[in-house]
């Protein structure tokens, strides 16, 4: 069975109210782990330290963010400039990858030291950044990866993603998200294979009509997969003659009406970003949410362990 069909019938028992007709109120099944960029509080993100320790810790998936480099070689990074992690600067697209090697990927990672102070661990300790097929060698195969397309123009990241996977043969354990849809569009033309999310454009306007419209006009097709941060901070923008209005508020648009509008053509599959609590994470237990995102598995677990509370292997 492929890797990622695996994951989306672990225990299939547990896991047929989640990943079949949805009532809100009945869950039988934790949601799994996800491990946001290997685990950004635990370990240098994207790195294939983090993607291990993820893994010992609890996490049963990985997130990983990939970008090019100008020579076509797809590395994992997240941030616009390679100074917010690494001793470099500048895109990471107008850099060789010849380069980026010699770059320490844990540079800026700091955490307390037992006198109180900021140490940064890995300075001492460089951590590379390292390619996706790196990173994808150095995972199981039965482990599942989110990969997120991090970079515009899409074409160049798209391209060298492909030839990855296809090199590979890694399209059975890879679902790709972008919030750019040019680069899920292009590659649902290229690869017609391919796992993708839907857009987080689809995900995020069925949320504000059910929250603010109570309406459920459109909701995905089954098979799809949707994923979007459990709370999430938003601005509404009301246009007037002579300006505008806006007012912020901390959306906690995951409603059970809003999962049942989700799930209510079958077997939909949500993922929630930035559980970093108990309180979260047994919520989103009860919604039906197939899996959660943390950017501390090993925090979170031990949060859970102390709580009383489990999650599914």
């Amino acid at each position: 069975m492929p890797a990622w069909t695996r994951f989306a019938a672990i225990s299939v028992a547990a896991f047929a109210c989640a990943f079949g007709t949805l009532t809100p109120t009945v869950v039988t099944a934790a949601p799994l782990i996800v491990a946001h960029r290997g685990g950004t509080g635990d370990t240098p993100e994207n790195t294939v330290r983090a993607f291990t320790n993820a893994l010992q810790n609890g996490a049963q998936a990985l997130w990983m963010t990939v970008q090019v480099t100008r020579d076509g070689v797809p590395v994992m990074y997240r941030p616009a400039d390679l100074s917010a992690l690494t001793e470099g600067r500048g895109k990471l697209a107008d850099i060789d990858y010849a380069d980026v090697r010699k770059l320490n990927a844990g540079y800026t990672f700091s955490r307390k030291g037992a006198d109180g102070q900021i140490v940064y661990p890995y300075r001492d300790n460089p951590l590379p950044i390292p390619t996706l097929r790196e990173a994808l060698a150095a995972v199981p195969a039965n482990v599942p990866v989110l990969l997120d397309l991090k970079q515009t123009p899409a074409a160049p990241l798209v391209e060298a993603v492909i030839k990855v996977l296809d090199e590979t043969n890694a399209w059975s354990r890879v679902r790709l998200y972008s919030t750019e849809a040019e680069a899920t569009d292009r590659l649902r033309a290229r690869r017609p294979q391919a796992q993708l999310f839907e857009s987080r454009d689809a995900t995020r306007n069925r949320l504000v009509a059910a929250a603010l419209a109570g309406q459920c006009a459109a909701p995905p097709a089954p098979g799809t997969w949707a994923g979007i941060e459990f709370h999430r901070q938003v601005e509404v923008v009301e246009r007037f003659t002579l300006g505008e209005g806006i007012s912020k508020v901390v959306a906690n648009w995951w409603t059970p009406a809003a999962v049942q509008c989700f799930k209510s053509r079958g077997d939909v599959h949500l993922v929630a970003f930035g559980i970093e609590t108990p309180q979260d994470f047994e919520a989103a237990s009860q919604l039906g949410f197939d899996a959660v995102m943390t950017d501390s598995p090993a925090r979170l677990r031990a949060a859970l362990a102390n709580q009383g509370q489990g999650a599914s292997k």
